[in-house]
C-alpha cells in the first residue's frame, strides 16, 4: 500500500503522511477504513516503528485519521470532506514548493515562472479562462 524512499531527501514520516493524504484525497482510502498498525506498517516498510508513530501523530493532528487505543487508526469520518480538501491542498502545495525551488535553482525569475504557470493553467483548464472572463464582465 505504501512505499518509502530513504534516498529521496524527504523524511520518511513525511513520505508516509503525504501518501495517506493523497490516498484520502483521491478516494483510495475512505472514511472509516482502518490503516495498518504502527508495528505492521513499520515491519512492511522495514523502518523504525517510531517513524510510523510520528506519521500517524501528524495525520491525527491534521484530522486525517482518528486513533482509538486498542482498536487502531482509521481514516477520519467527521469532516472527511474537509480533511480530503486539506489533504489535496497540502499535496499540491508541496509539489508547487518543489517546482518553485527547482525553477529558482535553474535561474528562472518570478515573471518567467508566472508565465509558465499561466501556460500550464491554460493547457489544463482551457474553458475556465472563458468563464472567468465572462464573470468579470
Amino acid at each position: 500500500m505504501f512505499t518509502v524512499d530513504p534516498r529521496s531527501g524527504v523524511p520518511i514520516y513525511l513520505q508516509i503522511t503525504e501518501q495517506v493524504k493523497r490516498s484520502v484525497a483521491v478516494g483510495v482510502l475512505t472514511p472509516g477504513e482502518q490503516l495498518p498498525t504502527v508495528k505492521q506498517l513499520a515491519a512492511d516498510l522495514v523502518i523504525n516503528a517510531n517513524t510510523v508513530a510520528r506519521a500517524y501523530r501528524e495525520l491525527e493532528r491534521d484530522r486525517v485519521i482518528e486513533t482509538t487505543p486498542g482498536r487502531g487508526s482509521f481514516i477520519a469520518s467527521n469532516g472527511s470532506v474537509a480533511g480530503a480538501k486539506r489533504a489535496v491542498a497540502d499535496v499540491v502545495d508541496q509539489a508547487l514548493v518543489a517546482a518553485v525551488r527547482e525553477a529558482r535553482s535553474m535561474g528562472l525569475g518570478r515573471g518567467d515562472l508566472k508565465d509558465l504557470f499561466e501556460r500550464s493553467l491554460d493547457r489544463w483548464y482551457p474553458h475556465d479562462n472563458a468563464s472567468e472572463e465572462n464573470a468579470a464582465s
